[in-house]
C-alpha cells in the first residue's frame, strides 16, 4: 500500500505539472498583412486554402489585415500592428530608410512583372517622343509605378511641370485613373495589374510600355513580404513555417494556374464585394510571374530611382541590411531547390 500511495503521489504531482504547463501557455498570434490585389496572390489563395494555417498549426492564430496602400501597411507596421506583410519595393524602401534600418527585414519575393504604361488609344502618343505637353497618372506619390514613371520620363529627356518642364505626373488611385482616362483628362497612366488589363479593356487604352522590358530578364520585383525585425528576432521558427507555406503556394499556383485564377478572384469578391472578369484576369497573369525570389537588383534599381527623384533624402541610403534570406534559403534548401544568392 504504501509503494502505491508513493506512485500515486508522483502521477498526481505530473499530472499537475503538465496542466500548469499547459495553462500557462498562449497562443501565439501572426498579424498578417496583404492586399486584395493579383500581385499578392499567394497571401490570397495560400489563407483561402488553409496552408499557411496548416503549416504554422493550431497554436498560432492567423489574424489578418486587408490594406489598399503601402504606405498604411508600413504605419501599422511601425504602430506594432503588424508583422509581416505582402508589399511593394518602394514602401519597404521608405520604412527600412524612416526607421534606420531598424523596423523591418525583406525575408522573400511574392510578385515579378505586371506593371506598365497605358495610353489613350485617341491620345496621340505612338513613341517616345510624343509625351511633352502630357499628364501622366501614377497610383499614388512616391509609390513603386510613380517612381518608374519619373525615372523613365527622366530618362528620355523630359521634365516635370513642377521642375520647369511640361509633362505633369498625376497621382491617382488605380479606380480613378479609369475615370479619368473614359473622361479624356489624363493621357495615359502608368499602373499595376490589374489596372493595366482595365485600362486597356475598359479605358478605351493600349499598352505602350511593358515594364518588362526595361529590366534584366524581364524580371522586376512588384511585391515581396517583409516582417517586422523585432518578430523576426523574436519568432523565427514562424516566420520559417510561413515561408515554407508561402514556397508551397507559389509551386500551387503555377502547377495550377486555371484554378489559382478562380481562387484569386473568389477571394477579391469577398473582400471587395466585386470580382473581376475572366478575361481580365486571364490578361493580368500573362504579365506576371508569381515567385519566392526577391530578385534584389531590381529593388535596387528601384532605390536609385527613388533618390534621384529626391524621395529618399540628400544622400543614397544604405540598404545593405534590408535583406534578411537566410529562412528562406534554409527552406529552398530542405526542399531542394536553387537557394538565393
Amino acid at each position: 500500500m504504501r509503494i502505491i500511495r508513493i506512485s500515486g503521489f508522483f502521477a498526481a504531482a505530473f499530472i499537475a505539472a503538465v496542466f500548469s504547463v499547459n495553462a500557462g501557455a498562449e497562443e501565439v498570434t501572426m498579424r498578417i498583412g496583404y492586399f486584395p490585389n493579383i500581385t499578392h496572390s499567394q497571401a490570397l489563395v495560400g489563407l483561402s486554402r488553409g496552408i499557411f494555417q496548416k503549416e504554422l498549426g493550431n497554436d498560432v492564430k492567423i489574424d489578418t489585415k486587408v490594406f489598399n496602400a503601402g504606405p498604411s501597411a508600413i504605419e501599422a507596421l511601425f504602430a506594432g500592428e503588424l508583422d509581416l506583410t505582402y508589399i511593394g519595393p518602394n514602401p519597404a524602401i521608405n520604412g527600412y530608410v524612416k526607421s534606420k534600418g531598424e523596423a523591418l527585414r525583406i525575408v522573400a519575393g511574392a510578385t515579378s512583372g505586371g506593371a506598365g504604361l497605358v495610353v489613350r488609344n485617341d491620345s496621340g502618343i505612338k513613341t517616345s517622343r510624343d509625351f511633352h505637353n502630357r499628364k501622366i497618372s501614377s497610383p499614388q506619390l512616391g509609390n513603386t509605378q510613380d517612381v518608374a514613371l519619373r525615372s523613365w520620363l527622366k530618362k528620355n529627356g523630359y521634365k516635370l511641370r513642377e521642375k520647369g518642364g511640361d509633362v505633369q505626373v498625376l497621382p491617382t488611385a488605380n479606380p480613378d485613373q479609369l475615370t479619368l482616362m473614359l473622361k479624356k483628362e489624363i493621357d495615359g497612366a502608368w499602373t499595376v495589374e490589374p489596372w493595366v488589363s482595365r485600362l486597356i479593356k475598359d479605358g478605351n487604352g493600349k499598352l505602350f510600355l511593358d515594364e518588362r522590358t526595361l529590366w534584366p530578364g524581364g524580371e522586376f520585383v512588384t511585391a515581396h513580404i517583409i516582417v517586422s525585425k523585432k518578430f523576426l528576432d523574436a519568432h523565427p521558427g514562424l516566420v520559417k513555417k510561413w515561408l515554407k507555406a508561402h514556397i508551397e503556394t507559389t509551386e500551387w499556383i503555377n502547377n495550377n494556374l486555371e484554378e489559382a485564377k478562380r481562387t484569386v478572384n473568389a477571394e477579391i469578391k469577398r473582400i471587395t464585394t466585386k470580382a473581376l472578369p475572366d478575361d481580365i484576369i486571364d490578361s493580368s497573369f500573362k504579365r506576371l510571374k508569381v515567385t519566392y525570389d526577391p530578385i534584389k537588383g531590381s529593388l535596387m534599381g528601384s532605390a536609385k530611382g527613388a533618390y534621384e527623384e529626391g524621395f529618399l533624402g540628400n544622400k543614397m541610403p544604405d540598404l545593405s541590411g534590408i535583406y534578411d534570406l537566410k529562412l528562406l534559403n534554409e527552406v529552398l534548401s530542405e526542399r531542394k531547390l536553387p537557394q538565393i544568392k
